[in-house]
């Protein structure tokens, strides 16, 4: 099994769902960072993750890293919630983000702006203000999750 499906197998039996692994670079500190959402969905939108649960999940992740270090030489561990505005990189990002407001660029310049509405195959379905927009996940150059204040 590779590393990320340990920490996914980890992340699970807390009851909290994946959301994404990232290795970065910070003033001059390596980070390994786990990003995780939770399972529950309520009035349709995710449930937070606790400060408890990413204390908890670092708990049992770091042994795990121990013996399977993600890099090579120094790093620090941070698990956590990818924050309610996130990039959204994968497939998987977005069919996790569905029902959140997003933001998307076209490799045609086009922006998108609306509720993600669904996700099948590589469309990507969004909501906007007048029409339902059906976009190819290939032809998307950036996304993000967006909160109105």
């Amino acid at each position: 099994m590779s590393l990320e499906s340990d920490i996914n197998s980890l992340v699970s039996s807390v009851d909290l769902e994946l959301y994404d692994t990232l290795i970065v670079s910070e003033n001059d500190e390596t980070i390994y960072r786990v990003s995780v959402i939770s399972k529950e969905v309520i009035d349709g939108k995710r449930s937070g993750v606790s400060l408890d649960n990413c204390v908890a999940l670092t708990h049992l992740i770091s042994p795990l890293l121990d013996v399977t270090p993600p890099v090579s030489g120094d790093y620090r561990l941070e698990v956590g919630s990818p924050g309610i505005e996130r990039k959204l990189t994968t497939i998987n990002h977005f069919k996790k983000s569905v029902g959140d407001k997003v933001a998307l660029n076209s490799v045609s310049k086009e922006k998108i702006k609306g509720v993600l509405a669904k996700v099948e195959g590589s469309k990507i379905f969004v909501q906007t203000e007048n029409e339902t927009v059906e976009i190819e996940f290939n032809d998307i150059t950036k996304a993000k999750t967006y909160f109105e204040w």
